[in-house]
């Protein structure tokens, strides 16, 4: 498999993560110097994002990437995307949001992992 098509693989498994709010597998796939802007212009370290988006503050149903175009540079890749994201309202409503976000990866011992994102702004 190419390495663009492992970034999209850990990308997926990212937003699959996400969607089942498995902490410890999204951490597996986050670098240790991770940091995230949210569509709102809110900034996250690791363990914030994790928290939020695992333990109830976010409950996420579903994070489809839609036609991820990726740039790879030695071990450092850009993936920039469309997102899907289904999430749960404060009244356990299902939302859906569509906007665009761009993630840099790193491979360090052969592994493919986060390091940073921006999403937004939602559309």
């Amino acid at each position: 498999m190419d390495e663009t098509r492992l970034v999209v693989a850990a990308a997926e498994a990212r937003a699959a993560a996400l969607a089942d709010g498995d902490g410890a597998r999204l951490a597996d796939l986050l670098h240790e110097d991770f940091r995230w802007t949210s569509h709102l212009g809110e900034t996250y370290r690791r363990s914030d994002y994790i928290r939020r988006n695992t333990e109830g503050h976010t409950v996420w149903r579903l994070q489809r990437l839609v036609d991820p175009d990726v740039v790879v540079v030695g071990d450092t890749a850009v993936l920039r995307a469309e997102v899907e994201d289904v999430v749960l309202s404060h009244r356990g409503e299902p939302e859906t949001f569509c906007m665009p976000v761009t993630q840099v990866w790193v491979r360090a011992t052969g592994t493919w992992r986060c390091l940073a994102g921006h999403a937004g702004p939602r559309r």
